[in-house]
């Protein structure tokens, strides 16, 4: 094998010219386990790839604040979005760090903060507001064409937050929250006694299946969302009523009804009718949502549906799946491996702090 040196550029100068070099891979950024948007003690936003290990490989500058990011299944290119409601996302290089792509909605459109890429990653699908119509969509990104707008979709509801691929599939899934918004008000919610959150299925362009919730639910906002490698869906909801809400995180399989996780009404309540985030283990055994307002993190059995395990961490909101269980992350910096016998991993980010997200790579 060449060497360093004119032979080894010769050698590579063959294989580019021969159209036979590696495609760049995740590798060549650090082979990250997870992204993570984070703001800085001196105002600025980063997009950060972290270890298994818990450990910060790199750091990207962001030009605001991010929500969420979407791994390229095969390059190492990320999208960092915008938080809601924001109208860009950066598509970026992460061996460089370079910026190699905006993302800017449609008028009259923002993001909701995430977005997907298809099994080959050769399409991108965002969460998008249509707040003149006041309804959902879903923006579609032609990756090989520089990340050009596509055209768009409907999302099956109103508010689409999250949006997720079935594995070994071209299906999405997205949590239609339900809520009604407009950027001239902010983030004053519109709608709140017709509110109406679904899970909509879509596969190539078309709606192939809406399931929702109990109409005595219909203020449990559906925000964020994991699948199981089965196709099991998690998500976790956000409470718009009076009083603690009957349940803040459910299961559904494509063609079965939705399936409540339960907990004791105090559990329920500590959680202050809030998840911030959401994961489930490939073989849908345990499911983890967080609370950042009620610092908790509750990990439920996948068979039952009922609480087996709390712990506590302030500020905790962004979470994945990890070979010991469970990564989490908090607004304090903290970085947290959970597991079914205490905590496996603990680190801080100096003048981190992370923000709702943290996405497996």
């Amino acid at each position: 094998m060449p060497g360093t040196g004119p032979g080894r550029r010769a050698f590579l100068g063959g294989l580019l010219a021969a159209g036979v070099m590696p495609a760049p891979s995740w590798s060549d950024a650090g082979a990250p386990a997870y992204l993570s948007a984070a703001g800085r003690s001196d105002g600025r936003s980063v997009l950060c790839g972290l270890s298994a290990e818990l450990e910060i490989l790199f750091e990207l500058p962001l030009p605001a604040r991010g929500h969420a990011a979407a791994a390229h299944p095969m390059r190492p290119e990320a999208v960092a979005f915008a938080r809601r409601p924001g109208t860009f996302a950066e598509v970026i290089d992460c061996r460089s760090g370079r910026a190699i792509a905006r993302l800017d909605a449609p008028a009259g459109r923002h993001f909701y903060g995430h977005g997907v890429f298809s099994g080959a990653g050769e399409w991108l699908f965002t969460t998008e507001n249509d707040f003149e119509a006041g309804t959902g969509a879903v923006g579609i990104w032609d990756v090989a064409a520089g990340y050009r707008r596509a055209g768009s979709v409907a999302s099956g509801g109103v508010g689409p937050h999250d949006i997720r691929r079935l594995p070994g599939t071209e299906t999405l899934v997205v949590a239609n929250g339900g809520i009604e918004t407009h950027p001239d008000t902010g983030r004053t919610k519109l709608n709140l006694p017709t509110m109406a959150p679904n899970l909509s299925y879509l596969r190539a362009g078309e709606i192939v299946e809406t399931v929702a919730l109990p109409q005595e639910m219909h203020l449990n906002s559906i925000r964020h969302m994991a699948v199981a490698q089965d196709g099991t869906v998690a998500f976790g909801m956000q409470w718009q009523g009076d009083g603690p809400s009957p349940a803040l995180v459910g299961l559904h399989r494509r063609g079965a009804q939705i399936r409540l996780c339960q907990a004791e009404r105090d559990a329920l309540r500590d959680l202050r009718g809030y998840i911030g985030s959401i994961a489930i283990t490939p073989d849908a055994a345990r499911i983890a949502a967080t609370s950042p307002r009620g610092g908790l993190v509750h990990i439920y059995d996948g068979a039952t549906g009922q609480l087996a395990d709390t712990r506590a961490l302030a500020d905790v909101s962004g979470i994945d799946t990890h070979p010991d269980g469970f990564a989490v992350t908090s607004g304090t910096g903290a970085l947290r491996t959970l597991s079914e016998r205490a905590v496996a991993q603990s680190a801080n980010a100096q003048g981190l702090a992370w923000d709702n997200h943290l996405v497996r790579v």
